[in-house]
Parts: structure tokens; sequence; C-alpha cells
């Protein structure tokens, strides 16, 4: 089933992404990310919290300077001083955050629902009257009461809010009852919803294609998952599997994302992991003699992605798994014509070669084994 409606990606690396424990972006570094995530074609940006004081204030003033074609917003808490401190910035959408489930309600702020009615409906038009769009943040969603959150829809509708962020602020929900939560939200109110899913348990991703599914209009996500314990829904993944699953053209070109997310990387600290999807090192890269020989007679025998997409490429490796086919194909690259027979009596030192070392023997390495058939490159 192909979502009718229009989806967005707002992407937080810039905020929630320089939440992660130990991150910390220089102005430089944010505006270098910025600029490279408007450059792919990112439509959101969530740059900061202006209340952060007067350098988050100053970084915010200048990326809104650039004169990006992506929208930029801010992030604050429900309350006059932090709004008091976004105006000014150049920014001219903001989201407006306030626990909503009663667990945060009662024991985080020590108040009630009625409150945070109270605060929505006199936060928005306040928010409203300085300029700003307003998005309400849900803090803490994915815990709260449905009901509540149906008449929170209401009172955002009614003081002019254009979105409600629905967060899965702890990572808690999975795929099946965020569809049915967000479609059940969007049966009842006009106001976009935006979901924004942690990863605690590993469904970001999924949990956010399922909202979209349900009818969520916008997604959060971040560089690689960057993001607060376990991190946010990775951009990337949200890009790839809104166009595989629902044949949606979120308008992101990952040409060259590779290079955007090393230096999310060097600027966070954050090692990636070589496995991690789509821009892990290694997550194009295949050794088993059965998958080399489908890959190489056709792709689309082990290829759920085509590397292409991201400006990658598949890469042969040789190691214990390799078979003949893959063998004769990387001393192919190498302009080293070698017969079945010969690759038959090299394959075993090749094995044996990358279970000593822990390693894949090097081009010079090949050279020599296709003259002795004995060396160990040792």
């Amino acid at each position: 089933m192909t979502p009718a409606h229009q989806v967005f990606i707002n992407d937080t690396t810039l905020r929630d992404g320089e939440q992660s424990a130990g991150v910390a972006f220089s102005k430089l570094e944010k505006i270098d990310i910025a600029q490279r995530l408007d450059a792919i074609g990112v439509p959101e940006l969530e740059v900061g919290i202006p209340a952060m004081g007067k350098e988050e204030r100053e970084t915010i003033s200048e990326l809104a300077s650039l004169g990006l074609n992506a929208d930029l917003m801010v992030w604050c808490r429900m309350r006059k001083d932090d709004l008091q401190a976004a105006c000014g910035l150049g920014i001219d959408l903001i989201d407006l955050s306030i626990p909503v489930s009663d667990q945060q309600i009662y024991k985080k702020l020590n108040r009630d629902r009625n409150w945070v009615l109270r605060e929505i409906s006199v936060m928005v038009p306040m928010a409203l009257d300085l300029g700003f769009r307003v998005s309400i943040g849900g803090e803490d969603a994915s815990r709260a009461d449905v009901d509540f959150l149906k008449t929170i829809l209401e009172i955002a509708e009614m003081a002019g809010a254009e979105r409600f962020r629905f967060a899965d602020t702890v990572g808690i929900m999975d795929p099946f009852t965020v569809y049915d939560r967000i479609k059940d939200l969007r049966s009842v109110s006009g106001v976009a919803i935006e979901i924004h899913a942690h990863d605690d348990i590993g469904l970001a991703t999924a949990n956010s294609l399922a909202a979209v599914r349900g009818g969520a209009n916008y997604v959060n996500t971040t560089v690689f998952g960057l993001g607060e314990r376990a991190g946010n829904a990775p951009l990337e993944e949200i890009t790839i599997g809104l166009s595989k699953f629902f044949g949606i053209n979120a308008g992101i070109d990952l040409q060259n994302y590779n290079a955007l997310a090393k230096l999310v990387e060097e600027a966070s600290g954050c090692r990636v992991s070589p496995l991690k999807s789509l821009v892990g090192e290694r997550v194009f890269s295949h050794e088993s003699g059965i998958h080399v020989d489908g890959l190489i007679k056709d792709p689309c025998n082990y290829q759920a992605v085509d590397p292409a997409e991201l400006g990658r490429r598949h890469d042969f490796v040789l190691g214990k798994h390799s078979g003949t086919k893959g063998l004769i194909h990387a001393y192919a690259q190498l302009g080293i014509v070698l017969e079945r027979d010969a690759a038959q009596r090299i394959l075993p030192e090749v094995r044996r070669f990358a279970e000593k070392l822990k390693r894949s023997p090097t081009a010079d390495e090949l050279v020599c084994f296709h003259q002795t058939q004995h060396c160990l490159g040792a």
C-alpha cells in the first residue's frame, strides 16, 4: 500500500544528533554539515536550541544567513523564555516541545494534563504573533494516553499549530502499534503529524516507515542514526525505505552521501560500524563463493539495494569463504587470466592466508601466489 499523502524529511543531526553523549559540533562543522545536507536535497533541518546560550544563537543565526534551500527549524521548550530566545535569529519554524505522557507530566514536571492544554493554548498563539510557524513537540507521546493526544491535537489545531511531533522519546514502540496510533490520530485531526523515533531496541526505521504508512507527513532523521542513547532513524535508511517500500521520492540524492557520513563521523567522534546498513565500509563487500558467483552472473541475485544509488559499488573480497569464481574474477582485475585448475590450486593458499593473517591478500600477494602457488605472503 503506497501512502497517498506527501512525506517530507526533517533532519535533526544538528540538534538531536548533537545531543548524543560526548558530541559537540563546532560552528564551522555545523555550517559544513548543514550545507551538505542542503546540497543533497533535505527539505528541512532542525539546527539547534536557542536557549542553550549566545554561542548557539550566533551559530543558528549564521546558518539562517547562508541562504539554504532547506527550511530551518529550532527546538524550544514550551516556555516564554525559550520562545524569546528564538526571536531575531532568521528562523521562522519552531518546535515547541512539551511532555504529553502522564509519566513525564506528573513525575518530571509535577504538573497535570490541564496545565499542558493551557500551555499549548497560550504559547502557540504567542509564537504565531512573533512570526513563527509552529510545530508542537509531543515529548514521550508513545507513552501518552491516546484520548489525551487527540485532545492535544484538537487544541493545537484551534490554536494555529501546523504540525504535531509524535516522539517515541524512549524508543519503546513497535511498528504495528505505531501504525495503529498514527492512523487513529490522523483520522481526527488536520494537523500534520511528524514521527520522531528513537532506536533503543533497533526499531527507529521500522517505526518511522510504519508511521508514514499510518499517515505521518514528516519523518525526523539523523545522518547514520546519530542521536541520544541508541540514536534516531538514519536519514539514509528512511530515504531508501520510502523509495523501496512506498515509491516515495523524498527528493534526496544520496550519490555523495558517503562524504557527508564521514564528515559527521569525524565531527561527532562516533565511529560507524563497518556493518552499518548502507553506509558501513563493508556492507557492499562480498566474500562467500556462492554470493560472489551469483553477483557476477547478475547483481540482482544478491542485491537488495544497488550501491550505485549511494555512489558506491560492490567489492569482492578474497578470504576463507571464497570460491574459484571469485578468485578468477580477482585475478582478472589484475589483468591475469587464471584457469580453473590453477584457481583450484591457489584457493587453499588464499584461505589459509586469510585465516592466519585475518585479512585479504593484497594485489602483490596474489601475484606471488600465482607465480609460486605456495607463497603465504607472510
